[in-house]
Parts: C-alpha cells; structure tokens; sequence
C-alpha cells in the first residue's frame, strides 16, 4: 500500500458557510460535517473568488482566476460547454499535477466546466451526472460512465455517494488516490428532497436566517424570481434538509474509509463552490441573484473543513482569510506536487498547509480577500469592502462593522 498521502475532496453545490452547525447555526442537524470540523481545522473567513459556479470550480481546479482561465460564468446549455470539450484545456488542472505525481484520480457527482460527458485529462475514473438539477428526486438520470453514457434510477446524492464507494473499493491500492465527491443537493429548485429530512424541519424556527428587507439596489434576478421565495419556510426545510442529506453521504464515505483502514492516512476537505443567500438582503441565489450583481457576504462566504486524524492539530478554528486559489495551493503541496513554473503563468494562491499542522506560523499572510464577477471587482479587509464595477459603476464602499 502506498504510503503518500490520499486526499477527499468533497465539494458541495450552493452551500452557504452560514448553513452548518460548525459555523453556529443552531437548527441544522449537521453530526458527521460537525464532527469533521471538531477533531479537525475549521477556516471561518474562506472565501470563494467567483460567486457562481463554473468559474469558481475551474478557480479550484486551476488555482488562477476566471480572468486567467477564461471561464466567466455558469453554463447553462450545451452550446456553452463548448460541444462536449472543457473551457480548461490551456490549464494545468489539480487532476493532472496529481496524476502526473502516481496518484490515482477519481470524480464523482457535478462538473460543469465544459466536458462533463467526457473523462477529462487527470482523471483515472469519471463519472458525472446532467446538469438537470430538478431531479433530485428518485427519478431517471442521464450520467457519463467513463465516457459511456447511460441513464440510472435514484436521488442524486446517494447515486453519487454510491459511485465514490465503488471507487475506493476498487481502487488500485499500491497507488495514493484523490476524489472528488461533488454533491449537487443545495442547489435550487428546492423541493422534492426526501420527506422523512423536510418534515424534521417544518415548521422549525428558521432563525439563523435574518428576515431582511430587500437588497438596496438593482432587481432581483434567476432564482430570486422562482416561485420559492413566495414560500420562504418549505424552501427553507426543502434546503435545511438537502444540507442534512449530504451530510448523511459525508458520513458514508468517511465510515468506507475507516473500514477500509484508510482514514489515518486520508485527507478529507468540506468546502463549496460558493455561497447562497435563502431569503438574506431579500436574496435567494448567489452572485448572480441580483442585478447588477453582488459580493454580499452569504455569496462569497464558503465552509471549509479539513480533517486527518494524527497529522492535523485537532480542535482549530484559524481567522486567516483564504480561499479556493489557496486551497489548489494547499492540496498540491500536501501531495508534494508544484505547478507548472512559467513565468507568464501566475498564480494567485499560496499555500496554508503550515496552518492545517500547526507546525509554523504564517506571520506575513494577507489580510485582504479579492473577488471577481463579470465587470465586478472586490476587495474585502476585516472592516471594509469595496465594489467596483467597470465601466460605469454601481461602485460601492461598505463599513461592514457598522453596517454588517
């Protein structure tokens, strides 16, 4: 059995960090991600650096800005994938430098940059589900096996909880591995999640989330306009229950790894493409919920967990301000891995394994989080955030002490 360190990478469609009983929400049942963050390192200031979903995958994957990468937006239909290939192939993924380095490469659950129904370079083992996000309910889904198409019957997240079982099962055991596990669950429409988790979450108080007015400026937009939102507590136990539905695969797949006597050597990373408001500034969606659109904190705002029993110093909740550009970083040099060294090739990240080990500190880490979005740009300090859209503006300066 190889002795490198594998690595699970679990990345979460839609999940606000607001959204998880590590974080202080008090009505989620949320026991297997909870107990990840108490016996490991929680980040509680991580940070997407697109609040959307396919430039914000690819900024994981790639290290490097939608800007750099070219990936601006979601895509929503065919024509955007690019017929079938990835908006990445002039990248260097985190699959590739893996691969390149003995590990076997693994993914299962939502893509969505360009490509799903092909294996992508880097990976060794492909399975991706459409893009139909209204079936999360136990019905007929089109999926890619390997670059063989076919249709299977279930809810999507025990489907693709099923697929990264088999994998770790039938793994190549004298190689390292790293999986991604990518759970679709939270994102909208929300309804049709399974009864028995909604009615626990009927009729709940649902007071972690703010009863606010309406965002100050611009129009609501895409899934601010969905007929959910005339509904706020059925959404809400519809989302409240899609949470606690990943966190039941959580389970799963760190219970397979103990079985298998692969958890002592096994990194496992919680984290989400980006945030959600659920009815937070009037807001249900992410950066893309208003127009123009926005950098609120719910949308930029992801959770971050990080656990390996004996390597990781137990028990940490680190301030320091990161996000996905580091985290590419952090996975690579904790498979000891570097990306590509061109100069005209930058990377915007940096590495925090030292602060996952506590074994150094970090004394010179910025004390800033950037952001972009279409024509928008952020910069965010502990106490003020600044919103500059190009060319014309709305610009806007925020005192988020005074006005959270």
């Amino acid at each position: 059995m190889s002795e490198k360190p594998n690595i699970l990478l679990l990345l979460t469609d839609d999940h606000g960090q607001w959204a998880l009983g590590s974080y202080g929400h008090q009505e989620l049942h949320t026991p297997n991600l909870d107990h990840l963050a108490a016996t490991g390192v929680q980040m509680d200031n991580a940070f997407t650096p697109v609040p959307v979903c396919s430039p914000a995958r690819a900024s994981l994957f790639t290290g490097r800005l939608p800007s750099q990468h070219g990936l601006h937006d979601y895509l929503a239909s065919p024509s955007d994938e690019k017929e079938g290939r990835s908006w990445l192939t002039e990248e260097t993924t985190l699959a590739q430098l893996l691969t390149a380095a003995g590990y076997e490469v693994g993914y299962s659950g939502k893509w969505h940059m360009g490509g799903d129904d092909v294996p992508q370079p880097g990976f060794d083992s492909w399975f991706t589900l459409g893009n139909d996000y209204p079936v999360e309910h136990g019905g007929a889904h089109r999926y890619c096996d390997n670059g063989r198409m076919r249709v299977i019957n279930g809810r999507k997240t025990r489907i693709i909880t099923d697929q990264a079982l088999q994998f770790l099962r039938r793994r190549d055991q004298e190689r390292p591995f790293f999986l991604t596990v990518g759970y679709t669950a939270t994102h909208s429409p929300w309804r049709d999640r399974p009864r028995r988790l909604v009615d626990a979450y009927r009729g709940g108080s649902f007071a972690d989330v703010p009863d606010d007015a309406a965002y100050p400026f611009g129009r609501q937009n895409l899934e601010s306009t969905e007929p959910s939102r005339e509904n706020p507590g059925e959404a809400l136990a519809q989302y409240y229950a899609a949470v606690t539905q990943i966190d039941e695969g959580a389970g799963q797949l760190i219970d397979e790894l103990e079985a298998l006597g692969l958890r002592n050597n096994t990194l496992v990373v919680y984290t989400s493409d980006h945030g959600l408001n659920c009815g937070h500034h009037g807001i249900w969606g992410k950066g893309n919920g208003t127009l123009p659109l926005n950098m609120v904190e719910e949308s930029i705002r992801v959770p971050l967990l990080f656990n390996q029993p004996g390597r990781l110093y137990e028990g940490q909740r680190r301030a320091e301000f990161v996000d996905h550009l580091d985290l590419f970083q952090t996975l690579a040099a904790y498979a000891a891995v570097e990306p590509p060294q061109d100069p005209g090739f930058n990377y915007p990240g940096r590495s925090f394994l030292n602060l996952l080990d506590n074994s150094e500190a970090i004394p010179d880490w910025r004390r800033e989080q950037y952001g972009e979005y279409g024509p928008l740009r952020m910069v965010r300090t502990e106490r003020y955030k600044l919103l500059m859209r190009y060319p014309d503006g709305l610009h806007e300066l925020f005192d988020l002490w005074a006005d959270p």
